[in-house]
């Protein structure tokens, strides 16, 4: 059908409130200036400006200017603009980000009511004006923009229509910040390139306060979100500074804000130990099948259009017959090349659509990068880009969702490509969520893989980040801005740096004076000291990071059956709760229920808030006073050249006034003489408190940590009393299901007891044994056993250690079994499993001793007092031991540090033993006592605010119900004497009655 038909049928218009419409896809804020720069990043610019002008008469005190040096528009260009949706970059392999041709508009808009955009490409000089203000003041509907242009030389107008371009520069005049031509061409002149592009965007949209959305005021080289606390926000979700540094997974264009350059990240080049890992998938079709069908449409119109040319040219060549007139041969052949073009056109896109088929079968590839980012470890997540452009940051996933210490700190990088993933209109998201989530889900089990691959948990995550200085107990605080840790830092890092040249990036070798080194803006290749990156014509070196490979873990038959089994009782529990939920249909069933309402929350309310707050932050170490109670008493001698065993000795139970305790009962084992040491002991002395046998050693080092545990926080042993009570409800039925095994049992008591039998320096008197004896309690006691709750553990599995908790303790004569319950473990393997105390696979999750730490942070140790002459027989053991408990101390006190305590918490790492002895102890512990009285009151007073509104709002409801009840009273007894007059004889004397009255009447009348 020709378009000529189409001439009276109506046509959509697009008034000029779709500019505000349009602008509200942007919910954040520095997505709509992001917009402005993805256009100048399109033209190809090199270098964009992003700065402000005050201008105290226009709404919001100043303009937002962008300024770049791409390839600007001419006149035909600049008309797209004004077209909404029309975009010449949009192709299936464009690699530019705009393909919506909305971006510009949409973005301007959210940012102010009103834009005007000066451009410059070859001799012509454009300019385009977008004015909300104006159709506000002129009371118009359609949407008019002046775009006049001149001639670059003669500043002279190009126009066939003066009439057109006086009213044009006349509404620019009125209602733009610039009132006369000069100021248009001073406009101009900022674009001193042979080619750009300026958007000025003014009278800015102002928040409640009468501010504007974007503070200038508060960093004069930055653009903030007005409003927004640096605590607990992410710097790029406050900083459009920061922001614009991750804009672009490959930076090659220079930003400036407010003058000064942004310092682009390439954020591969930022991470501790990167790597690589290959994923394809033929998951991803949404889009790839969008572009089949559109091929296919274009294809059969193509193939139609060729059809009809060529049953035009058979037409013609019989019509003519004969005739070879110059005429009819110059009509024939203009007909039979139309149809050749147009059949080859045909074949064109008929080739593309089979290609764009056989595209839509293959599978689609991706690399994912991992790192860790030891410069800050809490901004950890994913980061996905689209065709190079930032879409999502921080997104967590895989063990990151579960907010523990597994996979924390690590940041994933990938960049998905049109075909694979299409993003929303404000480039914010992902038009189709479903196949996102299985992205982010495929991210997630190579986030495992790579976990794994760098062996972080297996040496220690706490040692790990000891060793790049992060020494805080909260996980979201900074590094130590100490010199040895910021070069410990630098060194696992190099920096990468981009050229203002030639925009190759180099990586600059490391240099100990050139740490915190501040670089120029204008830094280019002549300065690298490498000589064989200090020139603009060298190649840029490519990153070479090694490739991963997910291995995935085979389920057996007996694994799935498991897991079908586990989810079936899942399921048959949540149906059973289901079942006894009662339905309240009126305000007498909801007085049924067993609600008491008190003014003081409830234990089990309370334990739910502490578990929840112990979630959502990620602890630097375990509680410190489980490891008091079950650290050993000293590290085990050397009895010969061999290694001693990773089998931690049974630990000391604590000694409490109420519960007296001694030390473990001695094993058989234990009872036997070893080799006496070749030198001569000496007698105990003051200077030396390494004993010579177990049994005196073991009382020494249980009065010290009596003396430490006494000094705990009462309110912290409750808490841990609370969680006892429920872990060992909660396990009651595992424990009971779980039978021990005799000879594993013996198996575990003869491990257990072997570390003792290292210990023993010197064979222990039997008299003196058969003394202490009867005042010992047996360790295996169910009594202690159940005080091993809620430790923290790493246990092995399949070769592997993985971080758990103690949910249960099973103890009988023989030995001690543990159920752990671990943090993070693949499908395959069980999330619980039952060890035995004492055995090769379970080891305790400790703070970094002196052993494990730095020899920085060896050398600080040793900077106290001077130590104690130690025992000849055992050199080191007993400096060991004091410093251990030196070192628990000091952890144990920064733990619990009250706020606004007398002596600052960072004097604590420095104190030596004495200063730590002469501690204010109870001051230090009043003060924290009344901290948590305090959040504890802050908590009822909520919970009987909540109580108040809850009656209230109640007594509310009753009052409306009986509200509701008389008037609907009412109105039977107004329906019954209505009817009575109607018809006397009727006889209705209950509401039911009635009510069967009243259907009876409809259903005649039906």
């Amino acid at each position: 059908m020709a378009y000529s038909s189409y001439s009276n049928l109506s046509r959509a218009q697009l008034t000029f409130e779709y500019l505000h419409t349009n602008s509200t896809t942007h919910e954040f804020l520095f997505g709509a200036l992001a917009e402005l720069v993805d256009n100048s990043r399109d033209a190809n610019a090199t270098r964009i400006d992003i700065y402000t002008e005050k201008r105290p008469e226009l709404r919001g005190g100043y303009m937002l200017c962008f300024l770049d040096d791409g390839t600007g528009m001419d006149p035909n260009e600049a008309t797209h603009v004004i077209q909404f949706g029309k975009s010449s970059k949009r192709s299936p392999e464009s690699t530019q980000i705009g393909q919506y041709g909305n971006g510009l508009k949409s973005g301007s808009m959210r940012i102010g009511k009103d834009f005007i955009l000066f451009t410059k490409q070859g001799t012509t000089l454009t300019c385009l004006f977008l004015s909300r203000t104006f159709h506000e003041e002129e009371g118009l509907d359609e949407v008019i923009v002046p775009l006049p242009s001149w001639d670059l030389k003669t500043k002279e107008p190009l126009t066939s229509d003066p009439e057109k371009y006086a009213i044009e520069t006349e509404l620019i005049f009125k209602y733009s910040p610039f009132k006369n031509e000069q100021q248009l061409m001073e406009q101009f002149s900022k674009i001193e390139s042979s080619s750009g592009t300026l958007v000025i965007i003014y009278n800015l949209k102002l928040m409640d306060n009468r501010e504007p959305e974007l503070d200038v005021e508060t960093d004069h080289q930055d653009i903030l979100m007005a409003g927004t606390l640096a605590e607990g926000v992410k710097p790029e979700r406050r900083s459009f500074r920061a922001y614009a540094a991750v804009l672009y997974i490959d930076p090659r264009m220079r930003i400036f804000i407010q003058g000064h350059k942004v310092r682009t990240k390439r954020l591969s080049c930022c991470l501790f130990k990167p790597r690589v890992y290959k994923y394809s998938s033929t998951r991803f079709k949404t889009r790839a099948e969008q572009e089949v069908k559109k091929a296919d449409h274009l294809a059969k119109i193509a193939e139609e259009k060729a059809r009809e040319a060529e049953s035009k040219r058979v037409a013609l060549e019989a019509r003519l017959g004969e005739d070879l007139s110059k005429d009819s041969r110059a009509i024939l052949r203009k007909v039979q090349d139309s149809a050749m073009m147009l059949k080859r056109d045909a074949d064109m896109k008929k080739r593309v659509l089979e290609a764009k088929q056989k595209a839509l079968k293959e599978p689609k590839e991706l690399n994912f990068i991992f790192g860790v980012n030891i410069e800050q470890r809490d901004l950890d997540g994913m980061f996905v880009y689209n065709c190079s452009r930032l879409i999502k940051m921080y997104e967590k996933t895989g063990p990151q969702l579960e907010g523990g210490m597994a996979c924390g700190g690590v940041v994933g990088v990938v960049d998905v490509p049109y075909l694979v993933l299409e993003p929303t209109h404000n480039k914010q998201d992902f038009a189709d969520a479903k196949e996102y989530r299985h992205l982010l889900k495929s991210m997630g089990e190579h986030l495992v893989q790579y976990w794994k691959d760098t062996n972080i948990a297996q040496k220690g995550i706490v040692k790990f980040w000891d060793e790049f200085g992060y020494l805080s107990a909260s996980w979201s605080a900074p590094p130590s801005k100490e010199l040895r840790y910021k070069r410990r830092r630098a060194m696992e890092i190099p920096l990468t740096i981009q050229c203002d040249k030639c925009l190759k990036w180099r990586t600059l070798p490391f240099q100990m004076d050139a740490v915190d080194k501040r670089y120029p803006d204008s830094w280019v290749c002549l300065m690298n000291p490498d000589s064989k990156q200090d020139r603009c014509d060298a190649p840029e070196q490519k990153q070479n990071l090694p490739c991963g490979v997910l291995k995935k873990d085979k389920q057996t038959s007996e694994d799935k059956q498991k897991e079908l089994v586990d989810k079936i009782k899942q399921q048959q529990e949540k149906l059973e709760a289901l079942q006894k939920t009662s339905t309240i249909k009126s305000a007498a069933d909801v007085k049924k229920l067993p609600l008491d309402v008190s003014m003081k929350p409830t234990e089990s309310s309370s334990q739910a808030t502490r578990s929840s707050e112990r979630s959502n932050t990620r602890p630097r170490s375990p509680p410190l006073p489980a490891h008091l109670k079950n650290a050993p008493s000293a590290p085990p001698p050397r009895a010969s050249s061999q290694r001693p065993t990773r089998t931690p000795a049974p630990p000391p139970p604590k000694v409490e006034p109420s519960r007296s305790r001694a030390a473990a009962k001695p094993s058989p084992t234990a009872a036997k003489p070893v080799p006496k040491a070749t030198a001569k002991t000496p007698p105990p002395s003051r200077s030396s408190r390494t004993p010579a046998k177990a049994s005196s050693a073991k009382p020494a080092a249980t009065g010290l940590r009596k003396r430490i545990i006494d000094q705990e926080d009462s309110e912290e042993e409750e808490e841990e009393e609370e969680e006892e009570e429920q872990e060992e409800d909660d396990s009651e039925e595992e424990s009971e299901e779980e039978k021990p095994q005799t000879k594993k049992s013996k198996m575990a008591a003869a491990v257990s007891n072997r570390g003792k039998v290292v210990e023993k320096a010197t064979p222990p008197k039997r008299g003196r044994l058969d003394e202490q004896t009867p005042q010992q309690e047996p360790d295996n006691d169910p009594k202690n056993a159940q005080k091993d709750k809620g430790l923290l553990v790493e246990v092995r599995v399949n070769k592997e250690w993985y971080t758990g908790k103690v949910i249960a303790v099973e103890a009988n004569k023989q030995s001690i079994r543990w159920k752990v319950k671990f943090d993070y473990v693949p499908r395959s393997t069980p999330k619980d499993r039952w060890v035995f105390k004492g055995g090769d696979e379970v080891r305790l999750m400790r703070p970094p001793s002196p052993i494990s730490q730095t020899p920085d942070t060896q050398q600080e140790t040793e900077r106290g007092p001077a130590p104690m002459e130690p025992d000849t027989t055992q050199p080191g053991t007993s400096r060991e031991v004091t410093d251990s408990l030196v070192t628990m101390l000091r952890t144990m006190l920064r733990y619990f540090f009250p706020p606004a305590f007398r002596i600052p918490k960072d004097d604590v790492n420095s104190m030596t033993a004495e200063e730590l002895v002469a501690f204010p102890l109870k001051e230090y512990f009043q003060q924290y006592e009344s901290g948590l009285q305090s959040l504890c009151n802050s908590y009822q007073s909520r919970a009987d605010a909540r109580a108040k509104a809850v009656e209230e709002k109640s007594n509310s409801a009753e009052v409306k119900l009986k509200e509701a009840d008389e008037k609907l009273q009412k109105l039977r007894t107004n329906i019954v004497a209505l009817l009575q007059k109607v018809q006397e004889d009727i006889d209705i004397n209950t509401d039911d009655e009635l009510d069967a009255y009243i259907e009876d009447l409809l259903t005649k009348g039906d």
